[in-house]
């Protein structure tokens, strides 16, 4: 008998999951901003790779380059005039102010402890580790920006 009622119910019960997916898929790739404008707390959820996040005249190519060399890429549209404001607005970074900045944490949904193992977020201009601070580093359309997983 109680074999019945789970049979009579699986196809209600794979109906829900297959909206509840549907549902948190859609959500998790709409691109939508953070509600926290310091740029500090947890970003909004790892981003697919091709992705054009955020509205404006000015563009450019971004990479996140995981702890396993895997590599995602976006294309950004913005009026921001840096790259951590850009990148804050469409949620694909997060971290905290400190005294040289934005210490950035989290990228694209991974964040990582630098205390807990040794690894960071490291922010490049073209292929060259950058000089400035991702929120210091004004937009140069045709430059490819990128964070990649370094460790000490």
């Amino acid at each position: 008998m109680k074999k019945k009622i789970t049979n009579r119910h699986l196809p209600l019960l794979l109906c829900i999951m297959l909206v509840v997916s549907m549902a948190l898929f859609t959500t998790g790739c709409n691109g939508a901003k953070k509600d926290n404008a310091s740029g500090s707390g947890t970003a909004e959820g790892v981003k697919v790779e091709g992705s054009v996040l955020g509205e404006g005249d000015t563009q450019f190519a971004f990479t996140v380059v995981d702890a396993e060399n895997n590599e995602t890429e976006f294309e950004i549209h913005t009026d921001k005039k840096t790259v951590g404001e850009a990148l804050l607005d469409v949620g694909l970074i997060a971290g905290e102010e400190g005294d040289y900045g934005l210490y950035v944490k989290t990228v694209n949904g991974v964040t990582m402890d630098f205390e807990e193992d040794g690894a960071y977020w490291a922010f490049y201009v073209g292929d060259e580790y950058a000089t400035t601070g991702v929120d210091s580093t004004e937009i140069e359309e045709g430059t490819t920006y990128s964070f990649k997983v370094e460790k000490q």
